[in-house]
């Protein structure tokens, strides 16, 4: 009797950084101690000035499956495009094709030790899992824990795991703030399933709460709200998230600054993702779930697109 072969588990990080310094010890030690390690951990450095070097140096010395690549320094930290162009800088280092699972992580993360474990079950679980993640939570100046308020229908971008089927399926990221977005709807759109959780095994703490910036808070909204745009989101459905946003820290601010974009990239007509098909998409989905909530509208997507779903070839 043949025995029954156990699906691979070799996973590969891919993580772009830039002056990571005051984080990136912490999402270092819990990442090497994970119950299912990295099979490669590629970490792109993308011209970091603070003592970053110096600390991928000590730890690629002492742990093997770390591979540190130096990107040339563009002179400018640049959210978006500058972190999908990077990732790829370090995605070209490897062959893909050698791993089961790919994702893209940052370096200012603190993972619970079954993270990665804990997903690929899940995804072994439902082989119609194409991406998924944790939920990012921070910790306040008081110390309270906040959560981010990400939805379950999406996985997020600070730890964005795939499956490598999936991935390139869908043609990997596009190259614009809002790919972390954009992914997970093509995804859906092509019949996979996104999710992400908040039980103790994945729930993990994010210690640069997103949506911030190297300049301010307000930034980092108002660069969401234009991301919003360019993705194609209908405008009832952005400015009732915008709102709902207000009661997030820096509440009623942070929202106003994420409409501000929105509505600055759409007076001054900025280009828009060019698939057509695939914006029509999103904002069919989010009339959808202005209707009859994002959980049911989701959960009709998935049925109604599960006959385009094909269970990936063995490589």
């Amino acid at each position: 009797m043949t025995p029954v072969q156990e699906p691979s588990r070799d996973y590969l990080l891919i993580s772009p950084c830039r002056n990571e310094a005051d984080y990136m010890r912490r999402t270092l030690d819990s990442v090497l101690g994970q119950s299912v390690p990295p099979a490669r951990w590629v970490i792109v450095d993308d011209g970091s000035t603070d003592e970053t070097p110096q600390i991928l140096a000590e730890y690629a010395a002492s742990h093997p499956c770390i591979q540190v690549v130096t990107k040339p320094d563009r002179g400018h930290r640049a959210v978006g495009p500058g972190v999908i162009e990077a990732f790829y800088y370090g995605l070209d280092q490897v062959r893909m094709e050698d791993y089961p699972y790919i994702c893209k992580l940052d370096l200012d993360l603190d993972l619970p030790e079954r993270y990665f474990e804990t997903l690929m079950a899940r995804m072994e679980e439902n082989p119609r899992i194409g991406s998924c993640s944790g939920k990012p939570w921070f910790r306040s100046a008081s110390g309270a824990w906040i959560s981010e308020k990400c939805g379950d229908e999406m996985s997020v971008g600070m730890t964005k795991f795939y499956r490598r089927s999936c991935f390139e399926q869908i043609g990997g990221f596009v190259r614009e703030v809002m790919w972390d977005a954009i992914d997970c709807h093509k995804a859906r759109q092509m019949g996979w399933i996104v999710a992400s959780w908040n039980d103790d095994a994945l729930r993990f703490e994010h210690l640069r709460p997103m949506g911030s910036s190297q300049k301010s808070v307000f930034t980092g909204r108002r660069r969401h709200g234009f991301g919003q745009y360019y993705m194609g989101s209908d405008p009832f459905y952005f400015m009732a998230t915008g709102l709902y946003r207000m009661a997030h820290p820096p509440y009623v601010l942070g929202g106003l600054a994420t409409i501000q974009g929105y509505l600055g990239a759409w007076l001054r007509g900025a280009d828009r993702h060019e698939d057509d098909e695939l914006r029509r998409f999103i904002r069919d989905y989010q009339r959808r779930a202005l209707r009859v909530g994002k959980s049911r509208a989701v959960a009709e997507l998935e049925e109604n697109a599960a006959g385009k779903w094909s269970a990936p070839q063995a490589s």
